[in-house]
C-alpha cells in the first residue's frame, strides 16, 4: 500500500513572514469598514474556523467566508511577493521533498489550513508547487474542523488514483495530531512552530522531530512501517518512534 503523505504548511514547510496576517486585516477592513482590533491565533487551525472567529470577536453579524475570501485571495495576490522576500523555508524542507518525490511509492500533498489558493500562492513563492499534488489536498475552505480536512484528502487521493493509501500527516501543532488521530493517519510532529517537541508528544503524535535538517531520519520516519489504529480504535500495541523529547 502507498503512503499518501500529507503536509501541513505554516511552520512545517515554511514561514510566511506575517503576510497573510497582513491580508486578513486588509480583507476585513474592506469588506465590513471595521477596523482590525486582535488577531488570532492561527497555528493548526482552518481559515473557516478563524473566519468564524474574527466576525464575532469584532462584533460582525452579518459577515460570511463565501464574502470574505474573495477579497483575501485578491490581497494575496497583490503582496504574494512578500512570502519570499519576509518569509522563509524551514530547514531540511527542500531536501526531504526531493528525497520523497523519487519513490514511487508516495504521493505527497497538503492538509492545510489554507485557502488552497493561499496555499497556492505560498508554496510557488518558494518554488515547491511540483513537489504536491494538491488536487487531492485537503485545505481550510473544506471545513472549519481540520480533521474533516484529512479526511477529505484521503477520499479525494483514493478517487483520483483509484487505490487505498496508508495515511501519514506531519505538522506542528497539537491539532495535526488530533486530526491525523481522528483519520487512524501515521502523526508526525516538528517542533518549528511554537508547540514543544513534549507537548507534541503529549498530543499523541508518533514521532516528534525538533525539525526536519537530519533527512535520512525525517525520510526515515515518514516511511516507517509503524502501524496506525482505523479511526477511533484503541491505540494500545502501536509502534511508537520518537526522538528523545529534551
Amino acid at each position: 500500500m502507498r503512503r499518501l503523505i500529507m503536509w501541513d504548511i505554516d511552520y512545517t514547510l515554511l514561514r510566511g513572514g506575517g503576510v497573510t496576517t497582513m491580508a486578513w486585516k486588509a480583507a476585513f477592513t474592506e469588506l465590513t469598514g471595521v477596523a482590525w482590533r486582535e488577531t488570532p491565533n492561527f497555528g493548526g487551525r482552518t481559515d473557516m474556523d478563524i473566519c468564524a472567529e474574527v466576525f464575532a470577536t469584532h462584533g460582525v453579524t452579518d459577515g460570511s467566508p463565501e464574502k470574505f475570501f474573495p477579497l483575501y485571495v485578491a490581497q494575496i495576490h497583490r503582496v504574494k511577493h512578500l512570502f519570499a522576500e519576509q518569509g522563509a523555508l524551514m530547514p531540511g524542507v527542500r531536501e526531504v521533498l526531493a528525497r520523497l518525490g523519487d519513490d514511487p511509492e508516495v504521493v505527497q500533498t497538503l492538509v492545510t489550513g489554507n485557502h488552497p489558493d493561499v496555499a497556492a500562492a505560498k508554496l510557488a513563492a518558494f518554488e515547491l508547487t511540483d513537489a504536491f499534488d494538491a488536487e487531492v489536498g485537503g485545505y481550510g475552505t473544506d471545513d472549519s474542523v481540520r480533521a474533516t480536512l484529512v479526511r477529505r484528502s484521503l477520499e479525494r487521493a483514493e478517487a483520483k488514483y483509484s487505490e487505498p493509501f496508508r495515511p501519514v500527516v506531519i505538522g506542528d501543532t497539537g491539532h495535526d495530531v488530533t486530526a491525523a488521530l481522528a483519520n487512524g493517519a501515521f502523526a508526525v510532529a516538528v517542533a518549528t512552530g511554537k508547540v514543544k517537541m513534549a507537548d507534541l508528544a503529549l498530543a499523541g503524535a508518533h514521532a516528534v522531530l525538533p525539525d526536519l535538517s537530519d533527512v535520512d531520519a525525517t525520510v526515515d520516519i515518514l516511511l516507517s512501517d509503524a502501524q496506525t489504529p482505523p479511526p477511533g480504535g484503541s491505540r494500545e500495541g502501536l509502534q511508537h518512534r520518537r526522538s528523545s523529547v529534551a
